[in-house]
C-alpha cells in the first residue's frame, strides 16, 4: 500500500486535512486492515474502471486499492534539533513513499500562523532546511565512518563515500538532491538511508473556500505555483475545510457539491492521483465472480514481480499470466467474447504488465 507523509507547519490546515482523509475512511465499506494508528488514516483510490468490471463479471465483493496517509506531528523550526516532537517526526517520515506538504495559502486573522504572518515560500524554505538538515547529520555520521576505508581504496566504502559527498555538497549549498542523477548502484546504496530530502514531494495549497472558484486571484497561490515551476514540484489546491464537508457526504451529493465549486473531482483524489503519476505507479486487476480487486504496481514491473504482489508464491511458482487488456474487454463486452476474438493471451515471465491489465495467474509451488 502506498504511504504519504503529511507535513506541514502548525496552523496551516493539516489536522483538517487529515480529518477529512480519516472521515473519508469511516465512511469506506469493510477493507481487511488491522488496527490502524491515530495518525494513519486509509482511504480508496476510487477508479471508475471498476464500476465496470463489477457490472461485467457480477463479484460478490469489489475490493479498491487503498492509500495509507500519515499525519505527520510536530514540525517546526528546529525540528531536526529535536524541537516540538522533532525525532518522532523524523522517524516516521522516513518510511513514506510521498510527502504531502501543506502550504497555508490563506488570510485568517482567527488563526494566528506561528511565524506571524501568511508566507508559503517562507514556510517551504523552513520544512526544507529541516529535511536537509536531519540528512546531513546522517550523512555526516556515516562519512566519518567510511573515511578510513575509502582512503584505503576499499571498492563498496569508495563508492559509499563519493555518493554521499556528492549529496552532502549538494545539502551543504542548499540545493535539491532529488535533481542529482544516480546510477542504479549508487540508488542501490543510499537507498537505506531513507533520506527525507530524496523523498517524491507534493506541494498542497490551502486556500479559502471563497477562493476555490478563483485560485487565480489568490496572491499566495500564485507566488507558490512560480516557486514550484523552479522547484519542479507538483501543487494541488484545496480547500482543507471543503475537503472535510465532501467527505461526510454520499458519492451522488459529492458529484453535485463538487459541480457548485466548478471542480471535477475532490482536492484528495487529485493528491492521490498526482502521488501516482510521482511515483511511477499504475493498477491492474484481477476479476472474477468471487471478486474485482484492484493492484498497484509500479511501472516496469514484470509479469512475475506483479503475481508477488499478491502472495509471494505466485511469484516463486509463476508459469504464465493469461492478460486481458481493458480497452479489449470495453470492446468485447465480456471476458468470453474477447477470448473468441484471440484478445485473452498468455504473458511469460518478461511480459512487461500495462495499466488496465486484467490478469490471472498460473503457477504452481
Amino acid at each position: 500500500m502506498l504511504k504519504a507523509g503529511i507535513v506541514g507547519l502548525p496552523n496551516v490546515g493539516k489536522s483538517t486535512l487529515f480529518n477529512a482523509i480519516t472521515k473519508a475512511e469511516a465512511l469506506a465499506a469493510n477493507y481487511p486492515f488491522a488496527t490502524i494508528d491515530p495518525n494513519v488514516g486509509v482511504v480508496y483510490v476510487q477508479d471508475p474502471r471498476l464500476d465496470v468490471l463489477e457490472k461485467i463479471y457480477k463479484p460478490k465483493k469489489v475490493v479498491p486499492t487503498a492509500y495509507e496517509f500519515i499525519d505527520i506531528a510536530g514540525l517546526v523550526r528546529g525540528a531536526s534539533k529535536g524541537e516540538g516532537l522533532g525525532n518522532q517526526f523524523l522517524s516516521h517520515i522516513r518510511e513514506v513513499d510521498a510527502i504531502c506538504q501543506v502550504v497555508r495559502c490563506f488570510e485568517d486573522n482567527n488563526i494566528t500562523h506561528v511565524e506571524g504572518s501568511v508566507d508559503p515560500i517562507r514556510d517551504i524554505e523552513t520544512i526544507k532546511i529541516e529535511l536537509n538538515l536531519a540528512d546531513l547529520e546522517s550523512i555526516e555520521k556515516r562519512i566519518g565512518r567510511l573515511e578510513k576505508k575509502a582512503k584505503a581504496k576499499v571498492k563498496e566504502a569508495m563508492e559509499e563515500y563519493e555518493v554521499l559527498v556528492k549529496i552532502k555538497e549538494t545539502l551543504d549549498a542548499n540545493g535539491n538532491p532529488r535533481y542529482l542523477e544516480f546510477s542504479d548502484e549508487q540508488l542501490k546504496l543510499i537507498k537505506n538511508f531513507n533520506l527525507l530530502s530524496l523523498k517524491p514531494m507534493i506541494y498542497i495549497a490551502n486556500v479559502s473556500e471563497d477562493d476555490l472558484h478563483h485560485p487565480e486571484a489568490n496572491q499566495h497561490y500564485q507566488n507558490l505555483l512560480k516557486y514550484s515551476q523552479k522547484e519542479h514540484t507538483e501543487v494541488v489546491f484545496i480547500s482543507a475545510q471543503v475537503e472535510m464537508e465532501i467527505a461526510s457526504l454520499e458519492p451522488e451529493e459529492q458529484v453535485t457539491f463538487l459541480e457548485a465549486y466548478g471542480l471535477k473531482k475532490s482536492g484528495l483524489n487529485e493528491v492521490i492521483e498526482r502521488s501516482y503519476k510521482l511515483l511511477g505507479l499504475k493498477t491492474y486487476f484481477t476479476a472474477g465472480e468471487p471478486e474485482v480487486r484492484a493492484w498497484t504496481f509500479k511501472e516496469g514491473m514484470k509479469a512475475p514481480q506483479c503475481a508477488g504482489i499478491i502472495h509471494s508464491d505466485f511469484e516463486r511458482g509463476f508459469i504464465k499470466a493469461e492478460t486481458l487488456a481493458y480497452d479489449d474487454l470495453l470492446k468485447y463486452k465480456t471476458p468470453q467474447a474477447a477470448k473468441e476474438a484471440g484478445r485473452v493471451r498468455l504473458e511469460g515471465k518478461e511480459y512487461l504488465v500495462q495499466d488496465g491489465d486484467i490478469m490471472l495467474f498460473r503457477f504452481n509451488v
